[in-house]
């Protein structure tokens, strides 16, 4: 199983940016995706997740309505389109897989069972 996530960078406040996250080695739709992020001296922090057909979506309550996760299984690929970036999402987001994505456990890391490497994304003041 390997993820190649893009689309990090530097942007100024206000701006966009869309992560995308190819999964390789696995049939996408048998997993629900998930995005977190880890920034400077902090946790890794659940940002969003959806569930294997994109049915159902879950967000942190600091991206909720500036955050969007999709997902392509034709493309085997999620992605997370962020608008109205602010510095405090300055962090590295990461893109992982669970096959077992419930209501109670979306947010927990310890549910998902594989991760990528991670994307950087700073947003400047």
């Amino acid at each position: 199983v390997q993820f190649v996530e893009s689309g990090g960078g530097l942007v100024q406040a206000g701006g966009s940016l869309r992560l995308s996250c190819a999964a390789s080695g696995f049939t996408s739709d048998d997993y629900a995706m998930g995005w977190f992020r880890q920034g400077p001296e902090k946790e890794r922090d659940f940002v969003a997740a959806i569930t294997r057909f994109g049915s159902n979506t879950y967000y942190a309550d600091s991206v909720k309505g500036r955050f969007t996760i999709s997902r392509d299984n034709a493309k085997n690929t999620v992605y997370l389109q962020m608008n109205s970036l602010k510095p405090e999402d300055t962090a590295v987001y990461y893109c992982a897989a669970t096959i077992r994505l419930t209501s109670n456990t979306y947010n927990r890391k310890v549910s998902y069972d594989y991760w990528g490497q991670g994307t950087q994304v700073t947003v400047s003041s």
